[in-house]
């Protein structure tokens, strides 16, 4: 790995939460050493516009390489090109079902069966409430395999005090999970109890 950055995956879909994915990208690109490669669907524009008020392309500006979600040609698409975790965020309960049963039907499910496939980190914000039986089965099956399943649910010790507070709490976990540490003190660490 010294002789290349480190590759990080990142998806959007068209769950609601996108703004995980742009700060996630946001994040990600203050750190030296970090090349991240972006995948959008075709939902996941209209709610990153809705949400975010966010074109797509000012979306894909924050990212170092991209790809279109029905390319399934590309380089991320195959377990020979060397990437080290991938992260889908938000991650629809459509793009869950398809990564839970192997659906290669896009690129998005097909990286993520090839980062499964793979032995790397894959980690899911699984956004939908409440879940039914489906949900759970296909978030069990993703666990079992590997992935990693990550509802961004809000933390309040950390006393947030604006939604950019939950955010960057939430990204800074996943951040951990990456294996990377934030370059900006994203979110501030659990310290205990003073008692």
């Amino acid at each position: 790995m010294a002789d290349r950055p480190r590759r990080i995956v990142i998806a959007i879909t068209g769950a609601t939460g996108a703004v995980y994915g742009v700060r996630l990208l946001q994040v990600l690109q203050q750190l030296p050493g970090v090349e991240t490669h972006l995948v959008i669907s075709d939902a996941a524009v209209l709610t990153l516009h809705e949400e975010t008020g966010l074109a797509r392309r000012e979306v894909e500006a924050l990212a170092h390489v991209v790809h279109k979600a029905h390319n399934v040609g590309a380089t991320i698409a195959s377990g020979s090109y060397r990437i080290d975790a991938m992260v889908i965020a938000p991650c629809s309960m459509k793009t869950l079902a398809a990564v839970a049963h192997g659906l290669a039907d896009n690129l998005i499910a097909r990286a993520a069966d090839v980062t499964l496939k793979e032995r790397r980190r894959l980690v899911l914000m699984v956004r939908e409430t409440p879940f039914n039986l489906a949900h759970l089965r296909n978030m069990t099956a993703v666990t079992e395999m590997g992935g990693i399943i990550f509802p961004p649910l809000p933390a309040f010790y950390h006393k947030p005090q604006t939604i950019a507070d939950l955010v960057d709490h939430t990204v800074a976990r996943v951040i951990d999970l990456l294996g990377l540490e934030a370059a900006d003190g994203t979110a501030p660490r659990w310290n205990g109890l003073g008692g």
